[in-house]
């Protein structure tokens, strides 16, 4: 018997192993597979960039697009009706302030002129006479007083018939130079004809507006560059007028510099890409633009603390070309995660590819309007 069940279980138990196979609900236990090469396995650390933050000097620069204006400029109008009987300027020429630059006939306005002229001196003669009169009482003060009274109106007379014939010229109102003209000699002229313009170009005016949030943080005085289309050189100017109201449509105010121009070189009406320096932060935390996160309602930048990442909410400042400052959240020392946000959860561990680099600035940032 025993015997037999030996055989029986030595023959029975390869057999059972054998069936294990195919019983339904049994399976054999795979054995684990190993980690596909390049695939970092669950727990070990993130490859990631990043930068140590250290106080850079930071210049607030503000870039505006404005537009060119002569320093003074009119468009050359006559008075009066009346026909041209001289022109006596040139296109593009300089001027002098009071040159007579245009004359209209003005023939019956001199003989106006020159009537009036007789009555006062006839008026002034009797006025004389009364005087020496009324000192011998051969006559009341009443007859001398209507004879001077009569001489004021004539006098009076005299200056209106002067005024009419002043408007029969156009004279330069101030030194410049004297555009197109758009008329000729005879020509029959109303005050609404435009016969040229007439602009002084020694110095010009740079009109441009900013954003009313930086209104306040502006002063007269305060030196701006700018540039033209189509010229690579940069001019000078100064802050000389700041419009004390903010546009109502623009959320804008209006500013004005003033630019030298002795050469010539700018003429009013051009585009002018604008540069001033709006403030200098001596000690600015800057970090790489793509280190920070924006949200709904705050933004974010992982740094890395004891080798784990940790998310911070940080306010930002300026932005310049490449980098972004950081106004609150951060401290100097602090190591930012420059790449892999995506992958990044707050707590994770992380390992720096490269030494961390140091974040620093050009010494003079651009910040471009509406960067805030």
């Amino acid at each position: 018997m025993v015997p037999t069940l030996t055989r029986l279980l030595r023959a029975g138990v390869p057999l059972a192993i054998g069936l294990t196979g195919f019983v339904p609900g049994l399976r054999a236990e795979s054995a684990p597979k190993a980690p596909p090469a390049g695939k970092s396995t669950v727990g070990a650390p993130l490859k990631v960039t990043a930068v140590k933050l250290v106080a850079t000097p930071l210049a607030e620069k503000i870039l505006a697009t404005g537009t060119l204006r002569a320093d003074e400029g009119v468009e050359l109008q006559p008075e009066t009706n009346g026909k041209i009987v001289a022109i006596n300027f040139t296109e593009g020429a300089r001027v002098a302030k009071g040159d007579l630059l245009l004359k209209l006939n003005d023939a019956e306005l001199q003989a106006t002129v020159k009537r009036a002229q007789h009555r006062r001196e006839l008026a002034e003669l009797k006025e004389r006479r009364f005087e020496q009169l009324l000192a011998t009482k051969s006559i009341s003060q009443q007859d001398y007083d209507a004879a001077a009274s009569e001489v004021s109106m004539q006098r009076a007379e005299v200056a209106l018939a002067e005024a009419q014939l002043a408007k029969m010229e156009i004279r330069a109102p101030f030194d410049g130079v004297v555009g197109l003209r758009f008329v000729s000699e005879g020509a029959f002229v109303t005050p609404t004809t435009r016969v040229a313009t007439l602009q002084r170009l020694s110095q010009l005016k740079v009109d441009f507006s900013v954003p009313e949030k930086y209104a306040t943080r502006i002063r007269a005085g305060s030196p701006v560059t700018f540039t033209i289309d189509g010229g690579g050189r940069t001019f000078k100017g100064e802050i000389f007028a700041i419009d004390p109201r903010i546009d109502s449509a623009t959320r804008t105010a209006l500013i004005r510099a003033l630019c030298p121009n002795p050469e010539g070189r700018l003429l009013p009406g051009a585009f002018a890409n604008v540069e001033f320096t709006l403030g200098e932060v001596a000690d600015a935390l800057l970090v790489p633009a793509a280190a920070v996160i924006p949200g709904l309602s705050e933004k974010n930048v992982f740094v890395i603390q004891d080798g784990k990442a940790v998310r911070k909410a940080v306010q930002t400042g300026v932005r310049t070309e490449t980098s972004v400052q950081i106004l609150s959240g951060l401290s100097v020392g602090d190591v930012v995660i420059t790449s892999g946000q995506q992958q990044l959860r707050a707590g994770q561990a992380v390992v720096v590819d490269h030494p961390p680099s140091v974040a620093a600035a050009k010494p003079a940032g651009k910040a471009q309007i509406g960067d805030r």
